[in-house]
């Protein structure tokens, strides 16, 4: 057995992973089973090693972790907790005219006239809201926000946040006050949070503030307390008496008895002091090591606080100013070249990490070297980053006065795989060059053979439980999984497997584990099959059309075989299935023209058993027809009259030929219509399609 300080991280998550398997198992035959196979000592020994190895490797430690799942009894579900002050959220500011119309009702309220109000501009942290009572300086209870009155007993999991003291240092603290502030994550632990949740095969977070949220709402404390979860304090809630007389004052005093305030908050004048602050939180921003998504405003004195009161669930005297959701600004770290399993190389830009409109970027797609070269972006650039439809992070351009980078981008011209193969443009049949630059190296490209193996197992793939990147990786790299029929030889290869037990720390469950897993899909459905091929512009989508147009594994070969050698009557065979067009049947024909691509699909085809498509109805009046649909339809969507005539037995296609039996036209039909008619072929009204359906 491998010494603990002798372990590779790689080898330390397959042993934690087989512990945890194995442990478990025991804990069952102990607890359920009243069986135990080990002693008491050779249990011992296992957790203690499992101890070991999440002390040197603590980023790898699992939610199912032994370490984890025995203490203090875990809590059915979180008790309500009645707020001493009701916890209420505030209106929303975006612009400097919003800011000029909160101060200018401020001085309207106070009766003030010109006399500009001292503010505090707070950073709006990006977490999750938490009141922490305390009696007589000891913490005796923590809430979250809940619906305002009302919120969550997570007491026992605010007292592992080191953060949040135990007991008040200081003096001048009320004999009870509840302490308001925003449980947050840091870029960097989420980010690493995150990497170990995905090394460990368990789920990771959309952005920091569901991290922190799904950290603290554990029903074992001791999971929370394996979180880097972080407390600002800023405001109160509850209190038997009064500590200050500005909330600047306030903030002072909450440091004193021990919680952390954020350093970038700050006292201004007037409107003027607003605006500023928040243009110099927002050019700070990218900086912070925590998110933040707005700068709160509050009339900095408590007195003006209590006559300005609240309106509605909201308080007059305060307001969040929210940066542009869609946009922010960060640093472009470095440019990576990534290869995808078609050849294509896509530059991604590597950034620091940043919020926007809700989610964590830390890279975006550059797209291609023109794109670069357009926006002139340079490593060391401070660039503007949105997330286009709010899905896709994209780079917008340099931000203004901020070029740091010193030399423009050059593109590389080799791939970066060892090989270093050449890129080459693709030319389109007019002659002109694409803005796609691909590798030469086909599957002798290493990255393009992962990929394409990364693709293969995928979830809308084969969907291979316990076969992930770093499985198809290592495996790869030991020469056993170079294509995909590998992957099922694999799983009958008991010498391999007795390897993996003996050299890569995996334990019998997850052996049997993977083999199970690659069992399970030895069976597969034939369009997942097509999907799972990788052929380019063949998606899940097109590969169901084409299941249902061939419907068995082997007709689907012998016309990709024909279509490979441009048979006229096999590709217009493709061509007649519905949404097929041109460019797949290009990419159909160049992909099973290739040997080696043809020698792949048969070695898999012959450890597959490939499921026929279940047959189409016989007892209906469209039964065996030809049918397509034109123009608009009003009583129902053109998926939808597909998927009815599919599952009636009718053949949908998307041209008219003289194959097809019936034409289904609605408004505004044209070149189809006028096919049809100089074929002769019937045409039906979508009431004359429904009243023959019976539908």
């Amino acid at each position: 057995m491998i010494s603990v300080t002798d372990l590779t991280e790689s080898q330390a998550l397959h042993e934690l992973t087989r512990l945890a398997d194995e442990i478990a198992g025991h804990d069952i035959d102990y607890h359920r089973q009243d069986a135990p196979t080990i002693s008491d000592a050779d249990y011992d020994a296992l957790k203690r090693r499992n101890s070991e190895i999440e002390g040197r490797f603590p980023h790898l430690i699992r939610e199912n972790s032994p370490s984890l799942t025995v203490g203090a009894a875990r809590s059915e579900q979180f008790a309500p907790v009645q707020h001493g002050a009701a916890m209420l959220s505030l209106d929303n500011a975006f612009s400097d005219e919003d800011a000029a119309e909160f101060d200018a009702r401020i001085r309207r309220f106070l009766r003030l006239d010109e006399t500009p109000v001292s503010y505090t501009a707070e950073p709006k942290i990006d977490g999750l809201s938490c009141s922490i009572r305390y009696e007589k300086g000891v913490l005796v209870q923590a809430a979250t926000r809940g619906d305002g009155r009302v919120g969550e007993d997570v007491t026992a999991n605010v007292r592992t946040i080191g953060e949040i003291p135990a007991r008040l240092a200081g003096a001048g603290w009320p004999d009870v006050i509840e302490i308001r502030g925003e449980i947050y994550l840091g870029k960097d632990e989420f980010i690493a949070l995150n990497a170990a949740a995905e090394a460990a095969g368990q789920r990771t977070y959309a952005n920091p503030r569901n991290a922190a949220a799904g950290s603290l709402r554990q029903i074992d404390p001791k999971i929370t307390a394996t979180r880097p979860l972080r407390f600002f304090a800023y405001a109160w809630g509850e209190l038997s008496g009064s500590f200050a007389e500005t909330q600047w004052a306030a903030l002072q005093a909450l440091q004193t008895w021990g919680f952390r305030v954020t350093g970038q908050s700050a006292r201004v004048e007037g409107l003027d002091g607003l605006i500023a602050a928040y243009r110099n939180l927002e050019a700070e921003r990218p900086k912070l090591a925590f998110d933040i998504d707005g700068v709160v405003y509050k009339v900095d004195r408590l007195d003006w606080q209590g006559r300005l009161g609240f309106v509605s669930r909201a308080p007059r005297w305060g307001i969040a100013r929210k940066f542009p959701a869609e946009q922010a600004r960060t640093f472009l770290e470095a440019i990576d070249i990534q290869v995808g399993r078609t050849g294509a190389i896509t530059p991604v830009a590597r950034l620091r990490p940043v919020t926007v409109g809700g989610v964590v970027v830390v890279n975006a797609t550059l797209h291609n070297a023109d794109e670069i070269a357009r926006k002139d972006l340079r490593i060391g650039d401070m660039v503007i980053l949105q997330r286009a439809g709010d899905v896709i992070p994209q780079i917008v351009g340099v931000a203004p006065d901020e070029r740091r980078g010193p030399e423009p981008y050059t593109f590389p011209d080799h791939c970066p795989c060892p090989l270093h193969t050449p890129l080459v443009r693709e030319t389109t049949a007019a002659g002109a060059q694409t803005v796609v630059r691909r590798c030469s190296g086909e599957f002798a490209c290493p990255y393009q053979r992962l990929a394409h193996l990364r693709h293969f197992v995928a979830r809308r793939a084969f969907d291979i439980e316990g076969l992930g990147e770093k499985q198809l990786t290592a495996f790869n790299e030991r020469g056993w999984i170079e294509q995909p029929a590998d992957i099922f030889k694999l799983a009958r290869d008991a010498e391999k497997l007795a390897e993996l037990r003996e050299t890569d720390g995996y334990g019998d469950l997850s052996v049997a584990n993977l083999v199970a897993g690659i069992e399970a899909r030895r069976t597969i459905s034939l369009d997942r099959f097509i999907y799972s091929l990788g052929i380019r512009h063949i998606g899940e989508t097109t590969a169901v059309v084409m299941s249902r147009g061939y419907g068995t594994a082997a007709d689907f070969l012998v016309a990709m075989d024909k279509v490979a050698a441009r048979d006229p009557a096999a590709m217009q065979e493709l061509d007649d299935l519905d949404q097929i067009g041109t460019a797949v049947i290009a990419a159909a024909a160049e992909y099973f023209a290739e040997d080696h691509n043809r020698r792949l699909v048969q070695e898999l085809y012959d450890q597959l058993i490939v499921e026929d498509v279940e047959p189409p109805k016989q007892d209906t009046a469209v039964a065996g027809k030809t049918v397509v649909f034109t123009g608009a339809l009003e009583k129902m969507t053109r998926d939808e009259a597909k998927a009815q005539a599919e599952r009636l037995g009718a053949k949908v296609s998307g041209s008219v030929s003289k194959k097809t039996d019936l034409v289904v036209a609605g408004p505004g039909a044209g070149s189809k219509l006028k096919t049809a008619a100089e074929l002769g072929i019937q045409v039906l009204t979508e009431d004359d399609w429904l009243t023959l359906v019976g539908a």
